[in-house]
């Protein structure tokens, strides 16, 4: 059976409309509560966070009934990270985490994630067993055997204690002045809470949810503000997280940007360095730039590709035993540290690089030079198939015979919005602009 509901990061879609509706919710809930009670009928503990969306109340109320109409005992944490709630699930030996977020996406849509009692998220198998529950009749609870709900207080303290335990040694932040840019977002009260008792001089930005503002022109997916930001206030530094912080992106002390890929490239050279990065690799996705892949080879360090999202770059991490990887959308992911891709954890190593080597943030964040590359998306009304139009194919076949010695060129669907996401590299931007141009002609073209 394959899967229909989950994508890529869990369940996501537009708030009240399907599958993100109360019903859904609720159903999914005592779906999954039903697949994690599977081994007994003793006392069994679901963890449940959530960002800052206004249809956050509505789905953690549904995704509560579900489960303790299963007989889960449901601990809700409130406005947390999503690497909180990974983290809080092996730590409070929950048998389940659930982040309802859309992580970067805008305030209309919201999403469900599910996390093991490793803290890791679940595997496409469990997943496809989850929706074959959820097909079905879900048997509920006996009476006496209904589970409770209660509002856990200091999920948020515990997360952002152990983060500061992740910063090397017993180091502090004293004289560097950082501009924290939480998206209005899950991260609004820990980042600038961590960052402030390891010392910093705290410039917070996008701390202010309403409920409709998360990632509205803030947080990793627009860095202009803060950008802005670190150049007014003279600051050292800018950390951009998405909605949910398992993003970051950084800035330097000009407002210049480097994404998940200049991270990564830092990281893994000093890692490898220190005899840290295990197996002397790196993994991203098949996003990440060729110059990433070229940087690691001179070094002697490898790359291992995977699909696009961050759950395979950790699938695969944890098949070879890996210990570094991530998205240059700006996922890092240090299982050192954490069981998903945390923004704020690698926005403390990266300060700790910068405390260690004394360099300002410009001289670490541009490692490598990157190849042109080239991404467009294109919006497709759900429900077509514009990659299986004769002409676009046409198209890419032709894309792939210009590129081909040249370049690299990428074309998929996104697992988390209604988009053809169209991308290519090669060190001559006139071609690369030319075939990136005539493939999204012919998908838009088919995509009505």
């Amino acid at each position: 059976m394959s899967r229909k509901l989950f994508g890529t990061d869990g369940v996501r879609g537009t708030a009240n409309t399907y599958p993100m509706t109360a019903e859904m919710a609720l159903r999914l809930g005592a779906a999954a509560g039903r697949y994690f009670r599977r081994e007994g009928s003793g006392a069994h503990r679901v963890v449940i966070g959530k960002d800052t969306r206004l249809s956050g109340y509505m789905l953690e109320n549904a995704l509560t009934a579900g489960l303790t109409s299963t007989g889960m005992n449901v601990l809700l944490l409130g406005p947390v990270p999503t690497p909180a709630v990974g983290f809080l699930t092996r730590s409070m030996r929950a048998d389940l985490g659930v982040m309802i977020s859309a992580s970067h996406n805008p305030a209309h849509d919201n999403g469900i994630k599910f996390f093991g009692p490793d803290g890791f998220k679940l595997s496409d198998e469990a997943e496809t067993e989850i929706e074959a529950i959820l097909s079905g009749e879900i048997a509920p609870a006996q009476p006496q055997n209904i589970g409770r709900a209660k509002r856990i207080e200091d999920g948020r303290g515990r997360y952002v204690e152990y983060a500061k335990t992740t910063f090397p040694g017993r180091g502090r932040l004293d004289g560097l002045k950082v501009v924290i840019d939480c998206a209005n977002g899950a991260a609004y009260k820990a980042a600038p809470e961590v960052l402030w008792e390891l010392g910093a001089e705290v410039i917070p930005v996008g701390v202010s949810p309403n409920g409709n503002n998360i990632n509205l022109r803030c947080g990793s997916t627009y860095p202009q503000t803060a950008a802005e930001a670190v150049v007014a206030h003279g600051a050292d530094v800018g950390i951009c997280l998405d909605g949910d912080a398992d993003r970051v992106i950084l800035l330097d002390e000009r407002g210049q940007v480097a994404d998940g890929d200049q991270i990564m490239a830092l990281m893994a050279a000093r890692w490898a360095d220190e005899g840290r990065l295990n197996g002397g690799t790196l993994v991203a996705t098949v996003m990440s730039n060729l110059g990433l892949e070229r940087f690691l080879d001179r070094r002697g360090l490898h790359l291992e590709r995977t699909a696009v999202g961050d759950r395979y770059v950790v699938e695969a991490m944890r098949r070879g035993g890996w210990n570094l990887g991530g998205e240059q959308s700006g996922h890092i992911v240090m299982t050192d540290y954490a069981t998903t891709g945390d923004g704020l954890i690698a926005g403390l190593q990266f300060l700790a690089e910068m405390r260690r080597a004394g360099k300002p943030a410009s001289a670490l964040t541009q490692s490598f030079e990157r190849v042109p590359q080239l991404l467009q998306n294109v919006r497709y009304t759900s429900g077509l198939e514009p990659l299986r139009s004769a002409s676009v194919q046409s198209a890419i076949r032709g894309a792939e015979a210009q590129l081909s010695g040249r370049g690299r060129l990428l074309i998929r669907k996104s697992g988390t919005e209604p988009l053809i996401r169209v991308m290519a590299e090669c060190e001559d931007e006139g071609l690369l602009a030319q075939v990136v141009g005539t493939i999204v002609a012919e998908v838009q073209a088919a995509a009505g």
